[in-house]
């Protein structure tokens, strides 16, 4: 009886893992979520020091990634009414954040700005993914670490 439930537990524990290697391939394969990233990763964690002029300097090419990502063709399993307004809310706070570095804003407003939009990155990541990590992973040299 201990050997069968054992056997369960395993075949249950490797389902899950499989199921969560799949999503984490999909997301990899999703080309315009991969070049959103890299945006966000770039002008994103130098605000976190204080610099600024990353995101200051790139806001319209994050709007054009974030409106890429909104028109590009969703993977199967991440086409859903969750992932679609997160993903729209991803481009209106863009061009909101656009708009208010254009019109001057405080280095205050911009900081928390961005990081909200962070968030909302997080969010259609972990929609994505299985996992409690958000199965968001970083390679070396792609200017994001945590």
């Amino acid at each position: 009886m201990k050997k069968i439930a054992l056997l369960l537990l395993v075949s249950f524990g490797m389902v899950a893992l499989a199921n969560q290697t799949l999503a984490q391939s999909k997301m990899q394969d999703w080309a315009e979520l991969k070049e959103f990233h890299k945006v966000m990763a770039q002008t994103f964690h130098p605000s976190e020091e204080g610099n600024l002029e990353p995101i200051k300097t790139r806001i319209g090419e994050m709007v054009e990634k974030a409106k890429a990502l909104q028109a590009s063709k969703f993977p199967a399993d991440f086409d859903n009414e969750k992932v679609k307004k997160a993903v729209a809310q991803l481009v209106t706070d863009s061009q909101k954040l656009q708009t208010e570095i254009k019109d001057g804003a405080s280095d205050k407003k911009i900081t928390k700005a961005i990081s909200a939009l962070h968030d909302v990155f997080h969010e259609i990541v972990g929609l994505c993914s299985a996992t409690e990590d958000h199965g968001h992973e970083h390679k070396e040299g792609d200017g994001h670490n945590h």
